[in-house]
């Protein structure tokens, strides 16, 4: 989707608008962009980032409960140490009228060092609908095979990335998307904002990668929805094929 900076009334209407469609046509997990509701507006965080218990999550809450789906997606998060807030892009599961887990995004890029804080632990958050683990990771960290490793050796069933990757990043985003897939033999969905902010423009280019690497479905430059059906119990298959896992020397890295 298209995010209009800092006006977080319009960002949701139009994510819970997408949303609709995309369960009228059958989905049961929605992704949406990174910070969705109100894109990096760093001269409005203090008004704009939330505190627990999230207005926006429970708008969805209330969404994914009437619409019995998963909603996966960042938001600004606001802290308060000794009354000074601290600011976090916050990962969050919503399932079925539930907040299954939330994610601190622990690398941060660029200018957002100026304003967040990193998040200190990761780990698969997990979808007790489904029986599903998510390893959830935002924009950045797709260019750290850490993360994703982490997350697929606690046991993630489904890599999920969201992201503003701009401009003229296209390649660097598709061959990590791809990348982080294959070396896991996980099934990835990446989803990346498009149109344009004060300081960057975006290609989109979300897509949908098999626990094998093939690319299931891709998007264009244009706001859209892409579906695809996952099976997650291929995975064994891949990963019995091509035995990375045992041969991983965990003695020498």
């Amino acid at each position: 989707m298209e995010v209009e900076q800092c006006s977080k009334a319009e960002n949701i209407a139009k994510a819970l608008s997408m949303a609709e469609k995309a369960v009228s046509s059958g989905a049961d997990i929605i992704v949406l962009p990174e910070v969705f509701s109100t894109g990096f507006c760093y001269e409005g965080i203090s008004d704009l980032a939330e505190e627990a218990p999230f207005p926006t999550i429970s708008k969805l809450i209330d969404f994914s409960k009437s619409k019995e789906c998963t909603m996966i997606g960042s938001i600004i998060e606001a802290q308060f140490q000794e009354g000074v807030p601290v600011f976090y892009n916050m990962g969050f599961c919503v399932e079925h009228g539930k907040l299954a887990g939330v994610y601190r995004k622990c690398h941060l890029f660029m200018q957002e060092k100026k304003y967040f804080a990193a998040g200190s632990s990761m780990h698969p958050i997990f979808l007790k609908r489904y029986d599903l683990n998510i390893g959830l990771e935002i924009c950045y960290e797709l260019r750290f095979p850490e993360v994703a490793r982490k997350l697929a050796l606690e046991g993630a069933d489904l890599l999920v990335t969201v992201a503003q990757f701009p401009h003229p990043r296209k390649h660097v985003w598709r061959t990590l998307a791809l990348a982080r897939s294959i070396e896991n033999q996980i099934p990835h969905i990446a989803c990346n904002l498009v149109g344009s902010s004060s300081a960057s423009s975006f290609f989109g280019g979300s897509i949908i990668i098999s626990a094998a690497g093939d690319v299931l479905v891709e998007a264009g430059e244009n706001e859209c929805i892409i579906m695809q059906s996952i099976d997650t119990e291929n995975t064994a298959k891949v990963r019995s094929e091509i035995s990375v896992y045992s041969d991983r020397r965990a003695d020498l890295y």
